[in-house]
């Protein structure tokens, strides 16, 4: 197991099948779902900016980042709103999740290294793989998902569509 994992907070959402959490410190907050303004020449897993509060926040499909097929969305659909280190700097970002579940506390002894084959995911972005009740909760590393070139492409993209989606502090849907 890795010395870095203490007990601690996390947010358990679903792709899919499979159980995720990430750390509860890096939760802003978890919106329904709601209509998600496309903006042209970004990166496919990024599906478009929403408004939180008057700030546009650039929305990304975790199917699509992690290689699952993209789903319908559905009343339980939410999106995470995550504070992201890039580079020393915050980066707000939300995450499509096709449910959140509860807030859950893992002690270190519940916590596994990921292991080093067979896993279908990239194991540099994800911490460890928690067990609760039987069932396995991939714990991510939110930070390491994204590459700093793609993060910055996210934070670019969404600082165009902010000049060209807010007026006036409400938000419009911009002709695309």
């Amino acid at each position: 197991m890795s010395e870095s994992i203490q007990t601690a907070l996390y947010i358990t959402f679903r792709l899919a099948d499979d159980m995720f959490a990430v750390d509860v410190g890096q939760v802003r907050e978890i919106l329904d779902s709601t209509k998600i303004t496309k903006i042209p020449r970004a990166p496919e897993f990024m599906r478009g900016v929403i408004n939180v509060r008057g700030s546009v926040v650039p929305v990304v499909d975790m199917r699509l980042k992690f290689g699952m097929p993209p789903a319908e969305n559905t009343s339980n659909t939410r999106i995470i709103v995550l504070e992201l280190n890039l580079d020393g700097d915050t980066l707000v970002l939300g995450a499509l999740a096709d449910s959140v579940k509860d807030v859950i506390e893992l002690t270190p002894d519940r916590i596994e290294a990921p292991p080093r084959i067979g896993s279908r995911w990239k194991t540099e972005f994800i911490k460890g793989i928690g067990k609760r009740n039987e069932e396995f909760i991939i714990l991510l590393d939110i930070d390491r998902i994204f590459s700093s070139d793609q993060l910055a492409v996210v934070d670019m993209v969404s600082a165009e569509a902010g000049t060209e989606t807010l007026s006036g502090g409400g938000f419009v849907d911009a002709a695309l």
